[in-house]
């Protein structure tokens, strides 16, 4: 199963929550901490990942929230 990412992007003023691949966004805000919160969220819900772009489109963070398949021994 493919894993469900989330991208905070910013187009035409305002933040976005969109799911890769997506055709439109899940969410709209008018503040990227407000677009990262729902992106969390999000992510931790699905156990997916986030990416954080900046306002030139180029990924400035990313974040996973997913189960660790091979925790640290000890």
């Amino acid at each position: 199963m493919a894993k469900k990412r989330q991208h905070v992007v910013y187009s035409d003023g305002r933040w976005s929550v969109r799911r890769a691949g997506a055709a439109r966004a899940t969410r709209t805000f008018d503040t990227q901490e407000e677009a990262i919160e729902e992106a969390r969220e999000l992510a931790r819900r699905e156990r997916s990942e986030i990416y954080i772009h900046g306002r030139d489109g180029r990924i400035r963070e990313r974040s996973t929230y997913s189960r660790d398949r091979s925790p640290p021994k000890g």
